[in-house]
């Protein structure tokens, strides 16, 4: 029982880095739940230390923030770069449609295009503004999405030291 506990843990960390790349998984809160699984079996370090509720409760915090956090910066580095609505929505529906094409390099291609594109078309911006505004979606994506991976790859150590 204790092989296949470790088993999952590993796998629901290694799910969860890549589902903080891909947008239909949740990628932290898999790696907790990998972490929650080592808790309550009682996995311990190489010291026979167990895992300590204070550290499963700040990765849940870490968990919450940064899950947070990665719906709220695209949306503000939009609207401080002068985008509108239709960025956001675009480069939510570029990322998408991107994840079918080459992934990861089709969704951050997707994600600039389809916030480019909205605002051609629905905001009526000239491309100047369009493509200022591509660019804070995009970089309000690649800043979300670098805080789920550091904190899923936070977590996966953690995992690791406690098997």
């Amino acid at each position: 029982m204790e092989t296949f506990i470790a088993i999952v843990a590993i796998l629901a960390g290694l799910i969860g880095i890549i589902g903080s790349v891909l947008p239909a998984l949740p990628g932290p809160p898999l790696t907790w739940v990998g972490m929650l699984l080592l808790y309550f079996w009682g996995g311990t370090d190489g010291n026979g230390n167990t895992m300590s509720l204070t550290l499963l409760l700040v990765m849940l915090g870490v968990t919450v923030a940064v899950s947070i956090i990665d719906y709220v910066v695209p949306m503000y580095f939009t609207k401080a770069t002068g985008g509108s609505k239709y960025a956001s929505r675009g480069a939510l529906s570029g990322l998408i449609l991107g994840s079918f094409f080459i992934p990861p390099f089709g969704m951050i291609l997707g994600s600039f295009l389809g916030a480019f594109l909205m605002e051609l078309y629905y905001a009526r911006k000239n491309s100047s503004d369009a493509l200022k505004s591509a660019f804070g979606s995009f970089l309000g994506f690649i800043i979300g999405t670098g805080l789920k991976i550091i904190a899923c790859c936070v977590m996966m150590y953690c995992i690791v030291v406690y098997i």
